[in-house]
C-alpha cells in the first residue's frame, strides 16, 4: 500500500522537517524548534515549526486519505504493523540512541520503550480483523433488523508528552491507524524526533500511505487550538497534565475525549510485606526515568511496623544509584528532560523541607547542563509537597501509615486515580484491599509502573478519561452506527 510519490523521511541520523499530506517539508511558522540533547545541551536537529496553515494542511490531507485506508482490507491494514514491527528491530540500536539523546533515557529505559512500541505496533495488526459489530432484534416492530456496525471515526488529532514520547505517541496512532483512521500528531516540542518524525518515517517505510498520518511540529499557543478544535477530528487523544486536559475539554467539549492525564501513585506497603520485593519495587517506581513517569510511585505508604525499614533501605540503595550520562549503561539517573522541569521539582522539594519533611537522601544538580538531580528520599506527610503533588523527579517520599485503614484512606486521598500498587503476602488480602482503591490500575506485589498493550490502561478522577489498549482502544477510535432493515411492510399510526 506505499505510494510512489511519497517523498522519502530524512535519515535516521537527523530530522529536520515534518511529513504532511506524504511530503517532507518545513512548517511555516517564523519560529525554530531547536531540539537538544538534555544531558549535553548538544543541538540534535532544528526544525522551522508549524503554524496554523499546517494545521488546515493536515486535516485536509487526512480527510482525502482516510477513506481509501479504512476501505482497505483488515489484511492489508494489519500487514503495514508487521512490517513497522520488522522495522524496528531492524532499526533498535538507532531507535534507542534517539531515546537516550533526545529523552535522556538511560540505555535500559530506552530499551523498554523500545520493547513496548514494538509491542503495542504487533496487537494493533490484530485490530483490523477484531473490529465487530452487532445484530439486534426488534424490540417493537415487526419485520425489523438491526446492525449496529462499528466504524472508524475518521481522523484522530493526537497530542503526545515527551517522558516516553515514542510510546506514548504510538499507543495512539497505532490503534487509531489500524481500525481505519487517519492521524493528525502533534508531539512535544522537547521530543519532536522520537515523539513523531521518526515514527512517521518508520510507518512511511513500513507501506502507510500518504496523508493517512501528518505529523505537526509547534508550538502549542499557535498550533494547539487549531488542532483540538477543528471539526474534522471528532476525537481527540491527550496525553499531559490534568491542567492542559481540563482546558481542552472546555475548548472541545462535544469532542470524544481520550485523556491520560496527572498521576499521583501510591504504592502501599503493609505490615505483613516481603520487604526486598516491596522496596525493588519502591525504587523502580520512584526512579525509574528520572522519575518522569506518569504511573511513577509518587508516594511509599508504609505501615508504622515496617515503615522505619523501608525508609532505611530507601535510603541506602539510593545512595548507590549512579547519576550522569545516560549513555552510558552503568547509569541509572540521567537528566532531567529541561531546565523548567527541574525548577518545578527543587521548588517542591524546598517546601517539604519547610514543611518539616525530613531529608534522608538527597543531592546537587550536575552534569553538563546541570539537569542531572540525584535521587531525593524523603519521609513525610501525605500533605507533604513532594506526596500531595505530582513530581515528576527522581524524588520518593515515604508516608506513615498506623494500620490498612489508614494506608488505604491514605492512598485515596488524591484528586489523582491513575497507578497504585500494595505489598502483601497474603493474595487475598491484596485483592480486597486492591479492589478498594480509587484509580484505573491497581497492581498487585507489583510496582505502579506497569503497561500491557492488550489491556485496559487508564485514570480514574482527574487522572483521566478512557483507556488505551487491546478492545478497549479499538472502541475509543471507532463510532457504532445503527442501521436498520425492514424486512417487511411496516403498518404506521399516520
Amino acid at each position: 500500500m506505499s505510494s510512489d510519490t511519497q517523498s522519502p523521511p530524512p535519515t535516521y541520523s537527523g530530522f529536520d522537517r515534518m511529513p504532511v499530506d506524504g511530503r517532507w517539508r518545513a512548517g511555516k511558522a517564523s519560529s525554530v524548534n531547536t531540539d537538544v540533547n538534555p544531558y549535553t545541551g548538544r543541538q540534535l536537529t532544528e526544525i522551522t515549526q508549524a503554524a496554523a496553515a499546517d494545521v488546515d494542511a493536515a486535516y485536509r490531507a487526512a480527510e482525502r486519505a482516510r477513506g481509501d485506508w479504512a476501505a482497505a482490507t483488515a489484511a492489508e491494514r494489519a500487514e503495514v504493523f508487521v512490517q513497522a514491527a520488522e522495522i524496528m528491530s531492524r532499526r533498535k540500536q538507532e531507535i534507542i540512541d534517539w531515546l537516550v539523546a533526545e529523552a535522556g533515557a538511560i540505555r535500559s529505559r530506552a530499551e523498554w520503550e523500545w520493547m513496548a512500541v514494538r509491542a503495542v505496533m504487533l496487537e494493533a495488526a490484530s485490530y483490523p480483523a477484531h473490529v465487530e459489530g452487532r445484530l439486534l432484534p426488534a424490540a417493537l416492530i415487526e419485520g425489523k433488523e438491526n446492525r449496529v456496525y462499528r466504524q472508524p471515526v475518521g481522523t484522530v488529532a493526537v497530542i503526545s508528552p515527551w517522558n516516553f514520547p515514542m510510546q506514548l505517541s504510538n499507543r495512539s496512532v497505532a490503534s487509531a491507524l489500524a481500525v481505519g483512521n487517519a492521524v493528525v500528531l502533534k508531539p512535544a516540542g522537547d521530543t519532536p524526533v522520537t515523539g513523531g518524525l521518526l515514527l512517521a518515517g518508520i510507518y512511511q517505510e513500513a507501506g502507510l500511505p500518504e496523508g493517512v498520518l501528518n505529523v505537526l511540529v509547534g508550538k502549542s499557543g499557535e498550533i494547539g487550538d487549531p488542532l483540538v478544535t477543528d471539526p474534522r477530528s471528532p476525537v481527540v487523544s491527550f496525553t499531559g497534565s490534568t491542567e492542559v486536559g481540563r482546558d481542552l475539554a472546555r475548548k472541545a467539549p462535544l469532542k470524544k475525549l481520550g485523556l491520560e492525564l496527572g498521576g499521583n501513585g501510591p504504592l502501599v506497603v503493609l505490615d505483613d510485606a516481603d520487604l526486598e520485593q516491596a522496596v525493588d519495587a519502591a525504587m523502580f517506581g520512584s526512579f525509574f526515568h528520572q522519575g518522569q513517569v506518569c504511573m511513577a510511585t509518587n508516594r511509599v505508604i508504609a505501615h508504622r511496623d515496617v515503615h522505619d525499614e523501608v525508609a532505611e533501605r530507601m535510603r541506602a540503595r539510593a545512595e548507590q544509584l549512579r547519576c550522569g550520562d545516560p549513555s552510558d549503561p552503568g547509569t541509572s539517573i540521567g537528566p532531567v528532560i529541561n531546565s523548567r522541569q527541574l525548577d518545578s521539582v527543587l521548588d517542591k522539594l524546598s517546601r517539604a523541607s519547610s514543611d518539616g519533611a525530613k531529608t534522608l537522601c538527597s543531592g546537587e544538580p550536575r552534569g553538563p547542563t546541570g539537569q542531572v538531580l540525584p535521587p531525593h528520599v524523603l519521609t513525610g506527610n501525605n500533605e507533604t509537597p513532594t506526596a500531595a503533588e505530582e513530581v515528576f523527579g527522581p524524588v520518593a517520599t515515604i508516608v506513615r501509615a498506623e494500620d490498612e485503614e489508614h494506608a488505604l484512606q491514605l492512598a485515596n486521598d488524591t484528586e489523582y486515580g491513575l497507578s497504585s500498587g500494595v505489598f502483601t503476602r497474603n493474595g487475598e488480602r491484596g485483592l480486597r484491599f486492591a479492589l478498594r482503591v480509587r484509580a484505573g490500575m491497581t497492581h498487585i506485589n507489583d510496582t505502579t509502573i506497569n503497561d500491557e498493550p492488550n489491556t485496559a490502561f487508564g485514570g480514574e478522577k482527574a487522572s483521566g478519561i478512557g483507556r488505551f489498549g487491546g478492545e478497549w482502544a479499538i472502541e475509543e477510535f471507532t463510532t457504532d452506527h445503527w442501521v436498520s432493515v425492514q424486512h417487511s411492510r411496516r403498518q404506521r399510526p399516520l
